[in-house]
């Protein structure tokens, strides 16, 4: 049905809310109306999404599928599926599941995200950012044992990617020789970088460092100056992180005031 399920959903309700829903109609099926304001809210969504404008031949394929909707929902009111708990179920919880969204679409509305609050917490990335990003590889391996291994054979001239392709367990490197490419210690477990920012560049670890992963054995290949994302980079992940948080918030304060028994 050309995935019109969740734009259906998003614009019958919408509809329901209106006033003019019953002034035209592009269809009756067996006496039961479709409202004209139904299609134009499916047809405008489904257009939005594919970036183009409303055309005739769109308005045309959602009329059919409006109507192919009604006649099959129509024959499953018939066959009294609506009344199975099952169904009844799903039903629920679609309902809920637009009414919520809805919902917070309404608070967000109400509490939107101002310019202050993303550049102050673009300005807190910025500083967790750091200043020097490094290149490094590195080999993880179950124990400690292994990872003193490794390192014993580095120390005998053995290439670190050689090795990295042979034991690291870490399936997103091992295959380019242990390869992490540029990144700053923020985005690494704090005993991989603090292990990382103390090596020079062609050094590797002497001991092995322990994660919650297992044992890494790491060698920084160069450093460089950091250079941050800029903030219309980031905007959009900095609006949707703050506004899940605001819709967290909401929903945690409306529970807090609902009365729930167990």
């Amino acid at each position: 049905m050309l995935k019109l399920s969740r734009i259906l959903a998003v614009a019958a309700l919408s509809c329901a809310f209106s006033a003019s829903v019953w002034a035209q109609n592009i269809a009756t099926v067996n006496g039961k109306p479709i409202p004209q304001s139904l299609a134009d809210s499916v047809a405008s969504s489904m257009a939005k999404q594919q970036g183009q404008a409303v055309t005739p031949q769109l308005k045309e394929m959602v009329k059919n599928e409006l109507i192919n909707r009604e006649v099959m929902v129509q024959e499953a009111d018939k066959l009294g599926l609506d009344k199975e708990a099952a169904v009844r179920d799903e039903i629920r919880i679609a309902r809920q599941n637009i009414l919520i969204r809805a919902l917070f679409n309404a608070y967000l509305q109400k509490h939107p995200i101002t310019e202050a609050q993303i550049k102050a917490e673009y300005a807190k990335f910025v500083k967790s950012f750091g200043t020097t990003e490094y290149k490094a590889q590195h080999i993880l391996v179950p124990s400690e044992k292994e990872a003193q291994d490794i390192i014993a054979q580095l120390k005998k001239g053995a290439k670190f990617s050689d090795l990295a392709k042979k034991y690291s367990k870490d399936a997103g490197s091992a295959a380019n020789g242990g390869d992490l490419g540029w990144s700053t210690p923020n985005n690494y477990v704090p005993p991989f970088a603090k292990a990382l920012e103390a090596l020079k560049p062609g050094q590797y670890t002497q001991t092995p460092v322990q994660s919650q992963f297992g044992w890494h054995v790491i060698k920084l290949d160069a450093t460089r100056p950091a250079k941050a994302p800029t903030l219309d980079q980031l905007k959009p992940q900095i609006q949707a992180e703050l506004q899940r948080q605001e819709i967290t918030k909401y929903q945690n304060e409306l529970r807090a005031k609902a009365k729930i028994t167990e």
